[in-house]
């Protein structure tokens, strides 16, 4: 980083000629206007159309970055920014470089990101698919909202500001379209200081269809957010499925059940067993997975959650787990001592499945139970 830079706005670009010059011209004439000491980066991932010689010749410096990928251009970009601060934006003309005021002010204030927000500042007619601007958009913030409780309105918006080192603090790594979902769930996990700022979306200056996919893209964002909370993707599930299953079974366990003219029996009770097994092979993934992340280092560190690895997890997990293995053998033994009195003959089985079915889930559950601890005491093993 040079002393004699205060900011670097970066653009990425693959084949942006109808649109890369006028974008550095306006984010030039903002930096003039400002009177900010600054550069104009971009981050070309081998465009064929005559866009890196656009770009030098309006005075841009470019970063030739051969892999492909929305993330990988930034990425390349930001790591060669001399910058003390960072705006990015895309290069289609539907950002507004010519004013971006407010995102310095937010960074100088000691920000570590500054996200724009298009709802807020206004999207011009045709700046936005309407699945995007009413369905995609707004459903995907939400969701980011509700897994991270995070205070941010638009998700996606690509103008934001930042410090250059937030690509290596925060570990970023997505090379996609993810980029933008995982610079705003790392900063909000790693308790960073964050503002939003409203800006304005223009329609898109190229004449060629966007890079974007809607539905492509829309899924690798969803499943980017559903895999860095674990929570939603396994443990709320998981407690779902089991309180369901427990409570189903118990309640059929006593006795047949007649609802609406239904009767519940024992093909109820295996069904709510499978509930409970497949709850409680969800809440393990999500305890194994939180604690992957939080050794990794790409999930935040939790007290509550070092206390419960580091306190003999192995030799309680597996106290638990033969304890509940145990009274699922017992209640097989007993089951099979039933069936000796009947000299091995045919049984009454809704009376039998009773005992069997209990016992065969408990089995399993108890089995995991070891499994996991062993698993879990696996990621846990001290490392340089």
């Amino acid at each position: 980083m040079s002393d004699d830079i205060e900011l670097t706005i970066v653009m990425p670009c693959l084949n942006e000629a109808e649109t890369l010059e006028r974008c550095i011209v306006k984010a030039k004439a903002f930096l003039d206007k400002a009177k900010i000491s600054g550069e104009v980066v971009i981050g070309d991932n081998g465009s064929t159309d005559g866009s890196q010689d656009i770009a030098r010749k309006a005075g841009a410096r470019v970063v030739d970055l051969p892999r492909r990928g929305y993330g990988a251009a930034l990425m390349g970009a930001i790591e060669g920014a001399k910058g003390k601060y960072i705006i990015m934006g895309d290069s289609d003309d539907s950002y507004d470089f010519s004013n971006l005021d407010v995102f310095v002010e937010k960074l100088r204030a000691g920000y570590d990101l500054v996200m724009g927000n298009r709802f807020k500042g206004g999207v011009k007619p045709g700046a936005m698919p309407l699945l995007h601007k009413y369905l995609g958009n707004p459903v995907l913030s939400f969701i980011g909202r509700l897994f991270f409780k995070c205070d941010i309105g638009d998700f996606h918006c690509g103008l934001r500001g930042f410090r250059p080192d937030l690509v290596s603090v925060l570990g970023l790594q997505t090379t996609g379209m993810e980029f933008a979902s995982e610079m705003v769930v790392k900063a909000t996990l790693f308790k960073l200081k964050i503002a939003e700022v409203p800006t304005t979306l223009s329609p898109d200056g190229r004449t060629r269809p966007p890079h974007l996919r809607t539905w492509r893209d829309g899924w690798r964002h969803l499943r980017f957010l559903l895999i860095y909370s674990p929570r939603w993707l396994f443990i709320i599930p998981g407690i779902v499925l089991m309180v369901i299953g427990l409570a189903v079974g118990s309640w059929v366990e006593a006795s047949q059940q007649h609802v609406a003219g239904v009767t519940l029996d024992t093909n109820t009770i295996l069904y709510a067993g499978t509930a409970v097994i497949i709850g409680f092979q969800a809440l393990i993934f999500g305890l194994l997975t939180r604690v992957y992340g939080m050794v990794s280092g790409f999930l935040p560190r939790k007290q509550a959650l070092e206390r419960f690895t580091q306190s003999n997890t192995l030799e309680k997990g597996l106290v638990v787990g033969i304890l509940v293995f145990l009274l699922g053998v017992a209640g097989s033994i007993f089951s099979v001592i039933e069936w000796s009195h009947a000299r091995f003959g045919l049984l009454v089985y809704p009376d039998i499945l009773r005992i069997v079915i209990p016992s065969a889930v408990a089995i399993i559950v108890g089995f995991q139970v070891m499994l996991a601890a062993f698993f879990l005491s696996v990621l846990m093993i001290n490392r340089k």
